[in-house]
Order: structure tokens, then sequence, then C-alpha cells
């Protein structure tokens, strides 16, 4: 199934969704793809926003693009490595069941997944400015990309029963 039909499906049935991706095995290159895609997508929602402080501060756009790749396509997928990890291990001593993989492909699918409220923030705050209303657009971007993770964490605790 395409990836842009299973993104739609999981803002609707995330567990549904998180079943199939954990029916395929386990393949770390999938939960890389899925990690990369994310990153890029929400570092390429950033553009917008970075536009206009561009505009604003009169600063000049390129290297606050190099900065944004940076963060988000080099530091970001080390950082939610470390963070699957410690979740991993946490989860391990708490007797789970659930395997790094899980964890892993769990957060990074829900990352990718959430990314079309990443899209909307990033034209949000470059529109109408930071506010209330991005604020609001960024919270649910937020609560998306955890409740994404944790029913997919759930549906790998379901699994490894």
């Amino acid at each position: 199934m395409p990836v842009t039909t299973d993104i739609l499906r999981t803002w609707r049935k995330p567990r549904a969704v998180m079943r199939e991706h954990l029916a395929l095995g386990a393949r770390e290159d999938r939960a890389l793809i899925y990690l990369i895609v994310g990153c890029l997508v929400i570092c390429v929602a950033q553009w917008p926003r970075l536009a206009r402080e561009a505009y604003l501060l009169d600063e000049p756009l390129d290297q606050l693009i190099v900065s944004a790749v940076y963060g988000w396509l080099f530091l970001m997928p080390l950082a939610l490595y470390l963070v699957a990890g410690l979740v991993a291990l946490i989860l391990r001593a708490l007797g789970t069941g659930i395997v790094g993989h899980a964890v892993r492909i769990s957060l990074f699918w829900g990352l990718l997944a959430s990314t079309p409220g990443a899209l909307l923030y990033g034209l949000m705050v470059a529109l109408a400015g930071p506010g209330p209303g991005a604020q609001l657009v960024g919270a649910v971007w937020l609560i998306a990309l955890t409740v994404f993770w944790v029913q997919g964490l759930r549906e790998a605790g379901a699994q490894a029963r």
C-alpha cells in the first residue's frame, strides 16, 4: 500500500496500520526510511516560516535553511534513535516483551504519519505569524505524534504477548 494512503489511514486507525507495519517483519532499512523521510518533510515544512523570519529579521535565507537541514537531517535522527533506544531499554526492564525494532518503527512511523500536521504548522506560522492559531496547530501536531507512537507501542505490546 502506498505510504500516503497509510498516513491518511493512521489518522483514523493508527493501531491497524501499525499492525500491518509490524507484520512486515523487522527490517531496519524500512524504519530508517520512515525516519529520514519524516525528518525531511518536517524540514521542508519549516521553510515558509524561515522565509518569514529572514524577511522580518533581514537575514540571509540560505543560512537559515542550512541550519534547519543540519538540525532535521543530521541531529534529529540521532536524537530520535537515542530516544527509541532509551524507551526500548525501559520497556525491556518493565518486562513488556516489546523489542527495540518495534519501538523504533512505532516512533519513526508516528513521526512520518504526523507530518501533515507539521506542514500545516509551517504554513500557519509563515502566513499568520506566531500566535494562538499556530500554537494550536503545533499542539495538534505534537499530540498526533504522541498518539501515533503510543498506539504503535500498544499494538507492539499486544503482538508480543
